[in-house]
């Protein structure tokens, strides 16, 4: 039977909104939100909206090529507060909520980011990145013109490079900017600025009598060779810091009660290294006693889901309810995420789980009620409203021309055994207008991280693999979140090993048991530590006639010196660094088994990857290049490790053609 509906191509993540960071107002009536969406001009736009929830009216509040984000309402409910990049750098601007124009608050030069109100609406608090003699006094933010001559003077410059920690991904080389914590006084216009450590310092609350300001970061003088973060509070009269915690591990996420006699915060103290479950604390601010809740519990903390086309931070908790007696926040388990509450005594329930994806909420204490965000596998993203008596309602309808134009396919969720008995949890999608009888050529995807989860939210990569016309296989193979704590773990020290087994299980058990897979047309493809993986098996198995390797490790000897985490992730996941064992190291190395490869490998690498970099890409080509080995390598300038999900429109374009054409060409 004919589709009614078109088959799903590269180009359609383009026409999607993809909504972020809902925010109740104070009575509780609207709630603004961002959406984000691609331009004409090969970049993303994000604006903010205004939600009446008795009328349902949605108003845009923002327009242009803007970059809009963290709306935030005064106490008052009077004004928002926001970021937005249209003067050219990220600034801070106040709008009306009655209308009219947008006042900019900040011109600080390097920006202006993520602010918050405090309670009595005296203060906006926000962090900007500074030099150690800057005075936020006299900031001023410099024309397109001077930005630019500043980046050519910079770049005839040599980089004098003096710290572990001297470039990163998101950043790429860093300079000697930290990111410090400012107070804006609403009345009198004025700046304080309330760090001055040479670290970073990332702001969690303010107190409700607005006299402290909590912050996390690490104010030890061995901070760039310790992996731990700290929660602090700075007296905002005196500036006098106060440290909360042990120094013993990395604690995020934090935030007064209503009260201000306690604080909650996620954490852990890497009892099992990048692998540990996030843990829930309260801290009692006057005895400095701290209590787990959540020491029974096997699940992660937090929104841990896979996407590529999620946009934009949202709240994931923990929030504080009105009466201080529970807490809400977003838990990630068994391929979905929900919105959970926990009483002071640790009692879990589940407020709201579906087999989907909640990857943000705001909490608003007056009607007990919450606005959700929910991404399906046939659905990208729409905001529901969760009353006190747990009904649902929907709110937005985004994306409704796309779906009803774009023939979205349903997965089928799928558990199978691994060679030892655990229970490995995947989901299969069939190829676009599927006739049974016929025979479909077949990908398996592997995910990146490890530490992280496939699961029920809304993939655009997978849906196009499968509008191709192939059978698409996703799991979440040991070392992944949402199975609890010896699962996320058992893959460190053992790469290669049974997470390997467990993809090869994978893929003989829907072999088995789907007779429309054609066995002799199977595809790998992976990104990140997926791309290690597509690189481990095309060394240790011909079965795959095609194999795509994106943004991937081949090398763990040069991986420790050259990635902005190798110095610390080569020990975390292998048990050794270069230092210690290079025999192990090389062992876990794919370009070991480089002579063992016979599948056509497509490399697709980004230019400016710091985290998996493009010379991991280089030596795998040449090396199987120089073995006449069939292989192709795909460099995207200007890319980082996140061009999957967040680069240039029309490179993630072209990533996905080339992927496209890989499969098409051998399979």
């Amino acid at each position: 039977m004919a589709n009614s509906k078109r088959a799903i191509t590269a180009e359609d993540f383009t026409n999607l909104e993809v909504y972020s960071d809902p925010q109740f107002n104070p009575e509780g009536n609207k709630y603004a939100f961002v959406s984000t969406t691609v331009n004409d001009k090969d970049d993303y736009d994000s604006q903010l909206f205004v939600q009446d929830l008795n009328t349902n009216e949605a108003k845009q509040w923002t327009f242009g090529n803007e970059k809009n984000s963290n709306p935030r309402f005064s106490p008052d409910g009077k004004s928002v507060v926001f970021q937005s990049n249209r003067s050219g750098v990220p600034q801070l601007w106040l709008l009306h909520t009655d209308g009219g124009e947008a006042k900019q608050v900040t011109t600080f030069k390097n920006g202006a980011v993520s602010p918050e109100w405090s309670k009595d609406g005296r203060y906006i608090i926000f962090t900007a990145s500074l030099d150690k003699d800057d005075d936020v006094k006299s900031q001023k933010e410099q024309s397109k013109e001077e930005r630019q001559k500043e980046r050519e003077e910079k770049n005839k410059q040599p980089l004098v490079v003096t710290s572990l920690r001297y470039k990163s991904d998101a950043k790429g080389f860093h300079d000697d900017k930290k990111s410090q914590i400012i107070v804006y006084d609403v009345e009198n216009e004025t700046f304080t600025q309330l760090t001055t450590a040479d670290t970073h310092h990332g702001y969690q609350d303010i107190s409700p009598d607005s006299s402290t300001v909590l912050f996390a970061g690490n104010l030890s003088e061995d901070a760039e060779y310790e992996l731990t973060n700290d929660l602090y509070t700075v007296n905002i009269a005196t500036k006098e810091v106060t440290k909360l915690t042990n120094g013993k591990g990395t604690y995020h996420s934090a935030s007064y009660s209503p009260s201000g006699e306690k604080i909650a915060f996620f954490g852990h103290e890497q009892t099992h290294a990048g692998a540990t479950l996030n843990e829930l604390y309260i801290l009692d601010v006057k005895t400095g006693e701290r209590t787990c809740l959540s020491s029974d519990w096997d699940f992660q903390l937090g929104d841990i889901m896979i996407g590529d086309t999620r946009l934009g931070a949202s709240t994931t908790g923990p929030v504080w309810s009105k009466a201080e007696d529970k807490l809400f926040f977003i838990g990630t388990d068994y391929g979905a995420t929900g919105l959970y509450q926990v009483n002071l005594q640790g009692d879990l329930e589940v407020l709201y789980k579906n087999d989907n994806h909640v990857f943000g909420f705001s909490y608003d204490g007056n009607s007990e009620s919450f606005v959700i965000g929910v991404s399906t596998p046939t659905n990208p993203c729409n905001f529901y409203l969760l009353d006190s008596n747990s009904n649902l309602t929907r709110l937005t309808n985004a994306n409704a021309a796309f779906l009803e134009e774009v023939e979205v396919i349903e997965p089928e969720t799928l558990t199978y055994q691994a060679e030892d008995g655990w229970e490995i949890q995947g989901w299969l999608l069939r190829p676009y207008g599927f006739e049974e009888g016929k025979k479909y050529p077949f990908v398996l995807e592997i995910h990146g991280g490890p530490h992280a989860m496939y699961g029920q939210s809304f993939f655009h990569e997978m849906q196009l693999l499968a509008a191709k016309g192939y059978v698409v296989l996703y799991t979440n193979p040991r070392g992944s979140h949402g199975y609890g704590q010896e699962f996320v773990d058992a893959c460190r020290a053992d790469y290669g090993g049974s997470d390997y087994t467990d993809l090869m299980s994978g893929v003989d058990y829907v072999l088995e048991n789907y007779s429309f897979i054609d066995a002799d047309r199977l595809g790998v493809t992976g990104g990140s530590y997926g791309g290690f993986m597509t690189n481990w098996i095309v060394g240790h198995t011909n079965r795959f006639k095609a194999a795509v390797t994106q943004r991937s490790i081949s090398n763990w000897l040069s991986f420790y010196g050259v990635s902005d985490i190798g110095y610390f992730f080569t020990k975390w996941e292998l048990g050794q660094n270069l230092l210690e064992d290079t025999t192990k190291l090389w062992d876990f190395s794919p370009l070991k088994y480089a002579e063992n490869v016979e599948t056509p490998l497509l490399i697709l690498h980004g230019e400016q990857d710091y985290r998996c970099p493009i010379e991991q890409g280089e030596q795998l080509f040449v090396a199987l290049k120089h073995l006449k080995k069939e292989v192709e390598f795909v460099r995207f300038p200007g890319a980082s490790h996140e061009l999957s999900r967040s680069g240039k429109p029309e490179m993630r374009i072209e990533r996905l053609n080339h992927i496209c054409r890989w499969f098409e060409q051998y399979l």
